[in-house]
């Protein structure tokens, strides 16, 4: 199949598997071009020096069976060494995107850059500039679902990568957080990644993405008080920042819609310790709604703290939530709360039509089964009369 044959590449089916054939080539972004251009080589020993890294730059040539590695890919290997066939400025400058697979690299393979790397990228981090935000994406996302992805966050803010494309990760460095006593809101949230990873049962992009965000309103919403530093609502700042820089970079509106949800709600836990009745526990799980799991893997991971007595009352707590959650679900399907009158049984009992009226009956009829738990079909007519009654609607029973 002469799939992507102007790429120089064609697809070869054999035993039910497709494989790709490539040429030898290269991808070069000419002057301030946001799309790179193929170029194609005659030898594989050129193919090879135009690849990323030295550990991709190896090959085995065929039908000889000949293992070919002419810039030392498997010592670098071995050795967890990151490093260019050519210079760095030549690698990068053939694709700018390479800068941030390193740190892709560093995050998954536990590589660590070599100092004329980390040098290149910090020189030439404006590059970066003129890669698609698509392609950007793509290599963040890669870098989150990592084993480790503070390694590489650590490297795109340190060389200045963030700067070009997250600049919110970057501003969070002076702003220290007195409350879980890290060196600065920054370190605080390289842990909340790191320790997301860990909580999850499997790779999840919204819920490191999640903990990625979850605390850039802080800049926005300093203030020094009397009681300290306070970052009063940075929550609510936070999600909407989040927003804006997720659609900027084109995640798809499910995922910014549920990155949003959740870093607005992240703090939303820690009035718990204040008491929360059983209609409060039902409208946190109404509002999480779909959210709630990875809600819960992130608030825990966000109880970070060196004080151990601390730890292990904000690990309480959540157990405590938790446990609350799964009884009052088993007795009323809290993923499913719904007002106890549907809208034909409201157009009937009050004697009207389809209108907004239905809907805010419906409204104040679920606000009703929050606060008060299940209830009964004549329970809801009465409160549906006596809703009816001050509003001067005459109900029809």
């Amino acid at each position: 199949m002469l799939v992507g044959i102007r790429f120089g590449t064609v697809v070869a089916r054999k035993a039910g598997r497709d494989l790709d054939v490539t040429t030898f080539r290269t991808e070069v972004y000419p002057g301030d071009d946001r799309h790179p251009r193929v170029e194609f080589a005659s030898e594989l020993e050129v193919d090879l020096s135009r690849r990323d890294f030295t550990v991709n730059a190896m090959a085995v040539r065929l039908p000889e069976r000949e293992f070919v590695d002419p810039f030392g890919g498997v010592k670098d290997l071995a050795t967890k060494r990151l490093d260019t066939p050519l210079d760095p400025e030549v690698s990068f400058g053939d694709d700018p995107l390479r800068m941030l697979r390193a740190a892709r690299f560093a995050a998954s393979l536990g590589l660590t850059p070599t100092e004329r790397v980390v040098e290149a990228m910090t020189r030439m981090a404006d590059r970066l500039e003129i890669v698609s935000a698509e392609r950007i994406r793509d290599e963040l996302s890669r870098l989150l679902m990592a084993p480790r992805p503070s390694r590489g966050l650590e490297l795109i803010v340190d060389t200045g990568l963030a700067d070009r494309f997250l600049p919110e990760l970057p501003a969070l460095k002076l702003e220290q957080d007195p409350v879980h006593r890290h060196k600065d809101v920054l370190r605080h949230t390289f842990v909340v990644v790191d320790e997301v990873q860990k909580l999850g049962e499997e790779p999840d992009l919204v819920l490191r993405l999640a903990a990625l965000l979850h605390d850039i309103g802080k800049p926005a919403t300093r203030a020094f008080t009397a009681e300290g530093v306070q970052f009063h609502h940075h929550e609510v700042v936070g999600a909407r920042m989040a927003e804006e820089r997720l659609r900027s970079m084109r995640f798809a509106n499910e995922v910014v819609a549920d990155v949003t949800k959740l870093v607005e709600m992240h703090l939303r836990f820690h009035s718990y310790r204040l008491g929360w009745t059983d209609a409060a526990v039902r409208r946190y799980v109404r509002e999480a709604g779909p959210l709630l799991d990875r809600l819960n893997h992130l608030v825990r991971a966000d109880c970070t703290t060196r004080n151990r007595e601390r730890a292990k009352e904000l690990a309480a707590l959540q157990d405590d939530l938790e446990l609350r959650i799964a009884r009052l679900s088993e007795q009323e399907n809290l993923q499913q709360l719904r007002p106890p009158l549907d809208g034909n049984e409201v157009m009937e009992r009050l004697g009207i039509g389809p209108g907004p009226v239905v809907g805010e009956a419906l409204e104040y009829l679920l606000e009703q089964r929050i606060e008060q738990g299940p209830m009964t079909k004549d329970q809801a007519f009465r409160l549906l009369n006596e809703w009816a009654g001050k509003r001067g609607i005459e109900p029809k029973g």
